[in-house]
């Protein structure tokens, strides 16, 4: 009997027409090339039977409201070519995110509160084959110096068959390479101050329920609060204030463009953020502050927008 390893795997992701009706993903154009994969099999309820009995013992337990859950990280990147959707794009869409095209140009996502897309996910553990349907999630994203930046994606689906299947043969042809953070890559500014910053992190902050109903059952998204942290570091008060900008309440835009070259450029943009409570830190004894982030809506939908351009 053969061995399965664990660094064998394939994840291939494709948007349902119908919510929960397989929307069969190939490898050959939907494969999706993560990292750090973190798969749950079969999350949910264990049911006791609990009947008084003359004598102690366990009785069993039904497993209900069954699910699976899929984590992994892809790479900050472009498609290519402006105007051209990346191919981790299905995977935004299914975290509650609207897909605008702008031939030539740019691909753009923004948040959404209705009309929610799903997924058809295919997780393959070197010849065991795992399908969600009706796959919805949220992610994060990390800008990091000298690193990689990364999306994070936590996804949940209703449980598909389980079976098993030869790995597919994957083309992973749409993915760019993405460049690390650094001065010369990455630009990043937040209330009109271009800073000199250690890292950023954004979380779309979906709220994500499994339901399960008499007569119906899926995954939905029900709640959205968009967050994030800044690390910045610490200057005079003259060159900013931050205590006096949270104090205030005052709302400001927080850009971040990582790539420079057409093709392989991704920008994150809020227009009405917010500043929670600053905390000092330091970091090689230079001081910092950490500031909390919270992306406010200003006309709706509009707390953040990711553009690929």
């Amino acid at each position: 009997m053969a061995k399965r390893y664990y660094r064998k795997l394939a994840v291939l992701g494709k948007l349902e027409a119908t919510y929960g009706v397989d929307a069969a993903p190939t490898g050959a154009a939907n494969a999706m090339r993560m990292t750090d994969v973190q798969f749950s099999p079969m999350e949910g309820q264990e049911v006791p039977h609990e009947s008084l009995l003359p004598y102690l013992g366990h009785q069993g337990v039904e497993l209900a409201g069954l699910y699976a859950r899929l984590e992994g990280s892809i790479e900050v990147a472009g498609a290519g070519a402006a105007g051209t959707a990346p191919a981790y794009g299905p995977l935004l869409r299914a975290c509650g995110m609207a897909e605008t095209i702008t031939a030539a140009t740019k691909v753009s996502y923004d948040p959404v509160s209705t009309g929610f897309e799903a997924a058809s996910l295919y997780f393959n553990a070197d010849g065991v084959r795992h399908v969600l349907l009706g796959a919805r999630g949220t992610c994060t994203v990390n800008l990091t110096p000298n690193q990689i930046p990364r999306f994070r994606f936590n996804l949940m689906g209703l449980l598909g068959t389980i079976s098993d299947q030869a790995l597919p043969t994957v083309d992973h042809a749409g993915f760019v390479k993405a460049s690390v953070v650094n001065k010369q890559n990455t630009v990043m500014s937040l209330h009109g101050w271009t800073a000199i910053a250690e890292s950023l992190a954004l979380d779309l902050g979906n709220q994500v329920e499994m339901r399960f109903l008499v007569g119906d059952e899926g995954v939905e998204i029900v709640d959205r609060q968009s967050t994030g942290t800044f690390v910045v570091e610490a200057k005079s008060l003259a060159t900013k204030n931050w205590f006096s900008i949270a104090k205030a309440r005052t709302r400001g835009a927080l850009s971040a463009v990582h790539g420079t070259t057409a093709g392989n450029i991704v920008e994150f943009n809020a227009n009405q953020v917010e500043i929670g409570r600053p905390n000092q830190g330091q970091t090689q004894g230079i001081l910092n502050y950490s500031l909390p982030l919270m992306l406010c809506s200003g006309t709706g939908d509009d707390e953040m927008s990711i553009v690929v351009r």
